[in-house]
C-alpha cells in the first residue's frame, strides 16, 4: 500500500513538472516602425543686419540669439515628431543626421543642425504595439544676414534613424 501511494505521487509530481509551457528559442524581435507624425517648423521671424540663430527645443518652445526677433505672424513653430512602434523592453538608439542647407523660395540658403531629442538617445520603449511612442526632435537655424538670406520660406529634409538594439 505504501508503495502504490509513492508511485501517484511521484506521477503528480513529474505531471506537475512538465506541465509548463517550454519554449526552445525566443522570437525573432520585431521590426521598427516609425511613422513622421509632424515636420520640424521654425516659424515666422525678421533677421536684423547681423543674423543670428532660431532654436526649436523638442518640447515645443522656441528661441532666439543674435538680432533676430520672434514674430507670430499666424505662422506657428514646432519640433518634429516621429512616432515609434517597437516591442516593450526594446532599447531603442536615435541617431541624427548631418547638418543640411534649407533652400529659400526667394533665393539664398540656410544651415541647419537637427538637436537634442525627447526621450533623450537611446530609451528604452515601454509602450504595448499597436501603441507608440513619440520622440521630438528640435533644431537649430543659422540666419545669416539679409542679402545672403532673403526673407521667404525655407525648406529642406533631415534624417534621423531609429536602431533597435
Amino acid at each position: 500500500m505504501m508503495s502504490s501511494i509513492l508511485r501517484i505521487s511521484l506521477v503528480l509530481f513529474l505531471l506537475v513538472i512538465f506541465s509548463g509551457h517550454i519554449k526552445a528559442q525566443e522570437q525573432p524581435p520585431k521590426p521598427v516602425k516609425v511613422t513622421t507624425f509632424q515636420n520640424l517648423s521654425f516659424g515666422a521671424f525678421f533677421q536684423g543686419v547681423m543674423g543670428g540663430t532660431v532654436i526649436i527645443y523638442p518640447n515645443g518652445s522656441r528661441s532666439v540669439t543674435g538680432d533676430i526677433v520672434q514674430a507670430n505672424l499666424g505662422f506657428i513653430f514646432f519640433p518634429a515628431i516621429f512616432e515609434v512602434e517597437a516591442r516593450p523592453g526594446a532599447v531603442i538608439n536615435i541617431t541624427l543626421g548631418p547638418n543640411i542647407t534649407l533652400t529659400g523660395s526667394n533665393g539664398g540658403t540656410l544651415n541647419m543642425h537637427t538637436g537634442s531629442t525627447e526621450p533623450v538617445s537611446p530609451y528604452v520603449n515601454t509602450i504595448n504595439p499597436p501603441g507608440k511612442t513619440q520622440v521630438r526632435v528640435g533644431g537649430t537655424l543659422i540666419v545669416g544676414t539679409p542679402p545672403a538670406n532673403p526673407a521667404g520660406s525655407y525648406n529642406g529634409t533631415f534624417s534621423v534613424t531609429f536602431n533597435q538594439e
